[in-house]
């Protein structure tokens, strides 16, 4: 299996840690501050998550979790529509989800996973969730995701321009560290025009306590939410394949046998779970971690302890999760605009990977309602309930790809 391993948990790893949590971090609180979540209880959640998982893998794993991107669309479909504590429940269903797979794994072995989840299912269903929420990105890149606060747009433009050009600039030109922290550089640029042009207010750092508990949600039960929640999580546990291949490549160490994916697959969705029963975004691991293991050398899982105790650490002082909140809507507008495009290019990608003909009837189909239903806005109600957008859209992908014929050979 390769590698030679030191899963000590050493003091003088502290400040790799404190890396590994800064090349994180952008990222980390880009989900709670695009969906409306506390992003201290994101930064308490990603590192008890990382410890959870940690426990379950036995520490053998150098991989950091923390907000999933791939959850950004239903959360802020679903705080807007039932309110957070609605929106956990289904939130903490996905992670069951999780536990779910990783017990089907256990038992039937990985490739019961690719006969249910096919790219032909995934790849849409990602590129639902990448495109489903764009109209949002252009609202807050334009000065106009607050209707009692609208940026005038030549101004909201020149910041969100000034935070996309830099991030793709730190993505594309920018050489080891800085090219692991594009999203951070960004909102750093974004911010400064922001300042320019007077529109941060620092009064809420001003006001807020060096040190307070996070803001923790417990979740409410709510039928709606949970069946229009748990299908996004066929989308980042199939992407939880790659990343655990991804981590074995840059280590040489085989993650799927040694701790095995059945346990990277249930740490994964305990951390989910657990973080979402007290009002964090989902878990996942994260890749651009993974890119700062490849540069480091850093291959001691004792490093992510340390990068989780100090999450949680900063998750109490209340500073930061004001200065957060003084970010202008136009710094992540600019963001998202490429992020949402990523995802939804993820999920095209995962199609071309698998070499499908997408012009081939049942491959057509299957794709085509994926994303019709996905982006169109079809839904489904029967008293109180309703299932729509990626909800929809993911359960009509796994019910086509299971009952419709497989393509007849000539």
């Amino acid at each position: 299996m390769g590698g030679n391993f030191d899963y000590r948990f050493k003091a003088k790893d502290s400040i790799l840690g404190a890396q590994m949590l800064f090349v994180a971090f952008g990222a980390l609180v880009l989900v709670p501050l695009l969906t409306g979540l506390d992003s201290n209880v994101a930064l308490f959640t990603a590192g008890l998550g990382t410890l959870v998982f940690q426990a379950i893998t036995k520490g053998k794993v150098p991989v950091f979790l923390a907000s999933s991107f791939a959850f950004i669309a239903p959360i802020s479909v679903g705080v807007a529509k039932w309110g957070i504590a609605s929106t956990m429940s289904g939130l903490a269903a996905a992670g069951v989800v999780y536990i779910l797979l990783s017990l089907i794994i256990r038992v039937k072995g990985s490739k019961i996973i690719e006969k249910i989840l096919p790219p032909v299912v995934t790849g849409p269903v990602i590129m639902v969730i990448g495109l489903i929420l764009a109209p949002v990105a252009v609202k807050m890149a334009v000065g106009e995701a607050d209707a009692s606060n609208i940026i005038p747009q030549s101004k909201a433009l020149l910041i969100s321009m000034s935070a996309l050009f830099a991030t793709i600039a730190a993505t594309l030109l920018g050489k080891g560290f800085v090219r692991l922290i594009p999203i951070l550089i960004g909102i750093i640029t974004g911010y400064i025009v922001a300042w320019f042009f007077g529109l941060v207010d620092l009064s809420p750092v001003y006001n807020a306590k060096w040190f307070s508990a996070p803001d923790f949600v417990l979740p409410e039960f709510n039928l709606s939410a949970i069946l229009f929640i748990v299908p996004v999580a066929i989308a980042p546990a199939i992407e939880h394949f790659g990343d655990i291949l991804a981590i074995g490549e840059v280590t040489g160490h085989d993650y799927l046998e040694d701790p095995g994916i059945e346990n990277t697959m249930l740490g994964d969705g305990i951390a989910t779970s657990l973080a979402s029963m007290l009002g964090g975004p989902p878990n996942t691991t994260y890749s651009e971690v993974t890119g700062a293991v490849a540069l480091t050398k850093a291959f001691n899982p004792g490093v992510m302890t340390w990068a989780a105790i100090i999450a949680i650490v900063l998750s109490f002082v209340g500073k930061i999760g004001a200065f957060l909140s003084t970010i202008p809507s136009p710094v992540m507008g600019g963001i998202m605009l490429l992020l949402f495009g990523a995802i939804m290019v993820v999920g095209m990608n995962n199609i071309v990977k698998a070499q499908s003909d997408v012009t081939e009837p049942r491959s057509l189909t299957i794709i085509a309602l994926i994303l019709v239903f996905g982006i169109g806005g079809m839904s489904f109600s029967a008293g109180k309930f309703t299932l729509e957008g990626i909800g929809l859209a993911g359960i009509l992908g796994v019910f086509l790809n299971l009952v419709l014929p497989q393509a007849r050979k000539e």
